[in-house]
């Protein structure tokens, strides 16, 4: 048996042994079964396991996760072993792979390289047969390469994540987290940061870092068609969906939808939490797809929430002035104005830029100087909450310039520099930045608002504006930005 025959076997030992203790049972991964049955079906397995079957898997674990080396950088990945790659863009690294085991491990996996194989082989006969000339090229290829086969099964297949995710974005951490369990057959420990925000007094189970993991994991496990971990990690979300912030679970509920049938449940969780709460219907048509939309805007019909903000859009001079911004037409947006039918205020047009549109647009929006820099919308958020949320330096340095108060707070209490610090993820946070590289923009985003914090006054205490501050917080952030 070859080498690589005998790891695919290998592979496929430790997906068959997947239920024992030694792989899954500590980690809770099942089907959806009870946790009475899980304990029964492991502790059955275990008993039917010798001691030596037992550690010979602890050691096909190891010696499969040894090939699994992700401390390389896209510089210098080992290929040593490797026939494939996964690039991650996002984090500008790479990741070696073997195709045998991820196609023994992964239905997903399987049909991709198939596939890939298939169309590699129907080329390389095409071109092999054109000409005698060609022959030769490749008879010197092989010479060159000290006369080994250069067959396609030694190439090395190199693959997008975002072409495997559909353009979904997810990180590296969470890539290595559900390719290590491919290998392993475990859950290995987290690198210390990845779920955990920059907020001290948070408890980091269901900040936005945490629930980005639990996400990404859970979209990416549905891709890779690996239904135990896509088991795992709903349950998980579902135990942490009370807990979560609206915002955070409107991400949650789209790929729940993109998950189908297996995230059901957890579909239906977000939607019952969602409809209530007065999220209006232009942030929910930007969040979600047109079906769940309107599947929520449905159930509030029947519940008898009927208020305009709760089933109807804004009115169409409203609309008329967003779809202006969103084409960064500010002279248009002075146009409908004039026509007097409604205001920037009332089209909460302020909020709607800083949400969804370019930092330059809601610049030249903010120099009309005909909206209040601190309104607060439906849902008791100023402009300067928004903007922390979004994460764009420039855009909060511009509001706190034209006076916006850093000390106003939210229906719950969070001031912009909280929300900014439960959105930033501490191993991005206090990574430390490469010379002659600009610093993160969740970096930028919480420098500013903390120096915006300590100039501000306590209530009562003067008339001090920030925008008086306005140059200096420019080069503030003209300084962070450029600092190596």
């Amino acid at each position: 048996m070859t080498t690589t025959a005998v790891t695919v076997a290998s592979a496929m030992i430790i997906d068959s042994r997947a239920a024992t203790t030694a792989f899954s049972a500590s980690y809770e991964i099942s089907n959806g079964s009870s946790t009475t049955s899980d304990t029964t079906t492991a502790t059955a397995i275990a008993t039917a396991t010798t001691a030596p079957e037992t550690a010979a898997l602890h050691r096909l674990s190891e010696n499969l996760i040894s090939l699994f080396d992700t401390t390389t950088n896209a510089a210098a990945v080992d290929f040593s072993y490797a026939d494939a790659t996964i690039s991650c863009s996002h984090s500008h690294r790479n990741v070696a792979v073997h195709r045998c085991i991820l196609a023994a491990r992964s239905p997903f996996f399987k049909s991709l390289f198939a596939a890939k194989q298939s169309r590699n082989s129907k080329d390389y006969s095409k071109n092999n047969h054109k000409s005698a000339k060609m022959e030769k090229h490749h008879r010197n290829i092989e010479k060159e390469n000290n006369n080994s086969s250069s067959n396609d099964d030694d190439k090395l297949v190199k693959l997008e994540l975002k072409e495997l995710t559909k353009d979904f974005d997810v990180g590296f951490d969470s890539l290595v987290a559900v390719l290590a369990y491919l290998y392993s057959g475990k859950i290995r420990p987290l690198p210390k940061g990845v779920c955990v925000c920059v907020d001290d007094e948070c408890s980091h189970i269901a900040c936005r870092p945490a629930v980005d993991f639990l996400v990404q994991v859970l979209y990416l496990s549905h891709i890779f068609q690996i239904t135990e971990l896509v088991a795992l990690y709903q349950r998980q979300l579902l135990e942490i969906l009370d807990k979560i912030a609206l915002d955070d679970l409107l991400t949650v509920l789209s790929v729940a939808d993109k998950c189908g049938n297996a995230c059901e449940k957890l579909l239906g969780r977000c939607i019952a939490i969602i409809v209530r709460p007065v999220i209006d219907v232009t942030t929910l048509e930007k969040c979600l797809p047109p079906h769940i939309v309107k599947q929520i805007i449905d159930f509030r019909k029947e519940l008898g929430l009927t208020g305009a903000d709760y089933v109807e859009g804004p009115d169409k001079h409203v609309k008329r002035i967003h779809r202006a911004l969103e084409s960064d037409d500010v002279e248009l947006v002075r146009m409908l104005l004039r026509e007097a039918h409604t205001t920037l205020d009332d089209a909460f047009a302020l909020h709607f830029a800083v949400a969804h549109c370019d930092a330059k647009t809601t610049t030249e929006l903010l120099e009309l100087g005909l909206a209040d820099v601190n309104l607060r919308n439906q849902r008791g958020y100023t402009v300067l909450h928004v903007a922390a949320m979004r994460k764009e330096p420039k855009i909060i340095v511009s509001l706190l310039t034209k006076g916006a108060q850093p000390t106003e707070v939210t229906l719950d209490g969070r001031k912009a520099l909280k929300i900014a610090k439960r959105l930033t993820k501490a191993a991005d946070f206090y990574k430390t930045t490469e010379e002659g590289k600009s610093s993160p923009k969740d970096q930028l985003c919480i420098e500013v608002l903390e120096q915006a914090e300590r100039r501000d006054p306590l209530l009562g205490e003067g008339s001090f504006s920030l925008a008086e501050a306005g140059d200096d917080l420019r080069m503030k952030l003209l300084y962070l930005e450029n600092r190596g």
